[in-house]
């Protein structure tokens, strides 16, 4: 897809719009863990898609391996994606900050809630990714009911996990996610 043809779709077909860190590009944070809230519904992922095409970011992600198969398996491989089983105990964790390691510019984009349901607590895979690869984390919201994708400036972690957690977690306290009872 061209990045016009991103812009229409997401501007003025859609009617979307971001804020915030509107300028990061490829050349500002080369590498980062990408995390978006409220996920709740499959839509979050062509708006996620469009977004990054307009910004002209590469991003990757994670997905349950069961969505890797047939030509779905192919396009989501296409665009950056990596299947992981969840039901079997690996070093996941290890095994994307080795990516980081590997590669000038790489970052990934993970939902923290790691569901579309609405969750208490979020999981904590996405800290630990950007701990072990010492990378910053960028948040960016899937506001439904502003229609607004809302991207942070590069968020450096602390030695306090829960605290880290709680202010992320601000960042996200008005977004309503496109199934509001799950945000």
């Amino acid at each position: 897809m061209t990045r016009w043809l991103a812009k229409f779709i997401y501007f003025k077909i859609l009617g979307w719009k971001f804020t915030g860190n509107v300028n990061m590009s490829k050349n500002t944070v080369k590498k980062a863990v990408i995390i978006a809230a409220p996920h709740t519904s499959w839509h979050d992922f062509y708006i996620a898609i469009l977004l990054r095409k307009i910004i002209g970011v590469k991003t990757n992600f994670i997905a349950k391996k069961e969505l890797f198969v047939g030509p779905l398996g192919w396009y989501l491989k296409k665009l950056g994606g990596a299947p992981i089983d969840r039901a079997v105990a690996s070093n996941t964790v290890e095994t994307i900050a080795e990516y980081y390691k590997k590669n000038d510019e790489y970052r990934i984009a993970l939902a923290p809630e790691g569901t579309r349901k609405k969750v208490d607590k979020w999981r904590t895979g996405f800290y630990h990714i950007a701990k072990a690869a010492n990378v910053p984390i960028l948040m960016f919201t899937l506001d439904f009911k502003n229609k607004e994708n809302k991207i942070s400036q590069p968020f450096y972690l602390t030695d306090d996990m829960d605290a880290d957690i709680k202010n992320m977690m601000q960042f996200y306290k008005n977004a309503v996610g496109k199934v509001p009872k799950y945000s």
